[in-house]
């Protein structure tokens, strides 16, 4: 498991720059192919047999996202959960989308 789920996310500001794309590639190897990245945004679905277990897994992320104060947009449907970061004060990603996708691969 990589130790960025072991890291805390770090408030941004309109000081705050996105990775370039060799940083992204870094952290993107570190959390497997679980995750995609799409536009600047990192992606993940995730699929279970009902709706119920969807939705419960969406409640575990948003108190997760919560604690961390990073917070990812989520789709959640009939036996599925989609679930996007970026951050927005950076226009891109930062190690905080990867530092919330650590950690969301650990519930």
């Amino acid at each position: 498991m990589s130790e960025l789920s072991s890291r805390k996310c770090e408030a941004c500001g309109p000081d705050t720059k996105p990775l370039d794309p060799q940083g992204v590639a870094a952290l993107l190897a570190e959390l497997g192919d679980t995750w995609k990245v799409e536009e600047s945004k990192l992606t993940r679905e995730f699929k279970f047999g009902n709706f119920r277990d969807a939705f419960g897994m969406a409640t575990r992320v948003a108190l997760l996202a919560e604690d961390e104060g990073h917070h990812p947009d989520f789709e959640v449907g009939w036996g599925r959960l989609a679930l996007v970061l970026t951050t927005h004060a950076a226009k891109g990603l930062t190690d905080n989308d990867f530092i919330m996708a650590a950690k969301i691969d650990k519930l």
